[in-house]
């Protein structure tokens, strides 16, 4: 349906009512960025190799992560449905068997961080890099099942249009991460540095205190006190949990599709050295500053969208998921505009090496490339959440990620065989971009057939049917 069909009045106020769910959101996220903003100015300002190693250990932490991460995306249009079909008391039980999901998701990533270090020498990273790499990871993985957690608490916050907690305990982490960090990794009062090992465990004692400030949160609040989250004990019911995993795991195997495409992308400049990595790490990390924005309002696309079929309102699920498309084109806009003019700028932040910081500079320049698609294609994923439909974008981002944009940013970026010239870091960014152009274009043609009237009175009868 083109947005020039949608009542105008209605729609502005959509607008506005998606843009004040979205800003703790961005705001949350944006901390979240700046956490890597942080970790790579310390690792940066400690020396080359500690960025590299720490632009690698982020690399194999966040590539496992993006699965636990999206499948707990499946809570926030469960619970949004079910207060928007006015089943709230359904609520404290659905959250209790998250919960579960939750920890037993943060366990199966604690093993898998335990022994990845056992990989970096196969993969061919360089080996000035693989001792701190390997430290940072076996500092972090301590912090994986209270960031698990975490990511459950916020996410029903989240699904009942409550954000600002998401914003006020990122922005506390941050501010707890900033003395550790320092800490940890350059020493202090007597105690020895320890480099990326350090910034790993700084990294992982905040989780904890972001998510043991979170609970102490939901228990005290009397926002929540009509939900009884934490009234009684649940034993970890099938049901429930299998309901969340069928709409979760999709969800979490398309944010690894995409998070996976630049993570891959900066393991294999890994291979090049040191300079390449740890360019790559400061532009990689302010192109994920950025987009923290499409993904705040694409999750606050998503509660409205799920809101929306819970009380069985086509029109308000198209005008939610339009609001969030003209949004993002505005946000998006002002990205691109800052990373052409401000890139040079941005990089003096991060280091003081000039082979890095040119690297860095010129990579910014295709950051500003593909913000239109990643916009594009994060909001029409999030509203396709609101939705429930998960399963096809999922096919899709196997598709554009690594059906075009790996073996493109590959070919590009290391050559085939001398048969093509080898473009390094700037060739495996210009498979980002192909990769981000085909999903922006199918993910929006999907939303476009999904939010017809035929396919929204198909999905509208059934959509009450919730875990619980």
């Amino acid at each position: 349906m083109p947005v020039a069909a949608l009542p105008s009045a209605r729609l502005a106020t959509e607008v506005g009512r998606t843009g004040l769910l979205a800003a703790p959101l961005v705001l949350g996220h944006v901390s979240t960025g700046l956490i890597g903003f942080v970790d790579s100015v310390i690792a940066g300002h400690h020396g080359t190799a500690t960025l590299a190693a720490v632009s690698v250990g982020t690399a194999l932490f966040w590539l496992p992560m993006m699965v636990p991460m999206g499948t707990l995306m499946s809570l926030p249009p469960a619970v949004s449905q079910l207060d928007g079909s006015g089943r709230r008391d359904e609520i404290g039980a659905l959250f209790r068997q998250a919960l579960w999901l939750a920890l037993g998701l943060g366990l199966a990533l604690f093993a898998f961080l335990s022994v990845a270090g056992l990989a970096l020498e196969p993969m061919g990273i360089a080996p000035g890099i693989r001792d701190g790499a390997r430290d940072f990871l076996h500092g972090i993985r301590w912090g994986v099942p209270a960031l698990t957690f975490y990511l459950c608490m916020r996410y029903l916050c989240d699904g009942l249009h409550w954000t600002l907690p998401t914003m006020l305990f990122g922005f506390g982490g941050l501010v707890l991460l900033v003395p550790l960090g320092f800490a940890l990794t350059y020493g202090v009062g007597g105690m020895p540095g320890r480099g990326a090992g350090g910034l790993g465990v700084a990294s992982a004692l905040m989780m904890w205190a972001q998510a043991l400030a979170f609970m102490l949160y939901l228990r005290r609040a009397r926002r929540f006190a009509g939900l009884r989250l934490f009234a009684r004990w649940d034993a970890p019911q099938w049901v429930p949990i299998r309901s969340l995993l069928h709409t979760g795991l999709p969800i979490g195997v398309t944010v690894a599709m995409e998070g996976g495409l630049f993570i891959t992308t900066a393991l294999l400049i890994g291979r090049l050295g040191e300079v390449p990595v740890a360019a790559h790490q400061i532009a990689i990390n302010v192109a994920s500053l950025c987009y923290m924005i499409p993904l705040g309002l694409a999750e606050a696309t998503t509660v409205r969208v799920g809101h929306a079929v819970g009380r069985g309102d086509p029109s308000a699920v198209r005008r939610a998921a339009w609001a969030g498309f003209i949004i993002v084109l505005g946000t998006q806009a002002l990205s691109a505009l800052a990373l052409l003019l401000g890139n040079q700028v941005v990089v003096g932040f991060y280091t003081g090496d000039a082979q890095v910081a040119a690297l860095a500079a010129a990579l910014l320049l295709y950051a500003a490339a593909f913000q239109f698609p990643d916009g594009i294609q994060v909001i029409a994923a999030g509203a396709l959440r609101g939705l429930r439909d998960t399963r096809v974008p999922m096919l899709i981002a196997a598709f554009a990620y690594w059906g075009v944009g790996m073996p493109l940013g590959a070919v590009l970026g290391l050559g085939v065989g001398g048969l093509t010239p080898a473009m390094g870091p700037r060739g495996m960014w210009l498979g980002l971009i192909g990769g981000l152009c085909v999903a922006s274009v199918l993910m929006g043609w999907r939303f476009w057939r999904s939010s017809r009237d035929r396919h929204l009175r198909a999905l509208l009868p059934v959509a009450t049917t919730l875990p619980g």
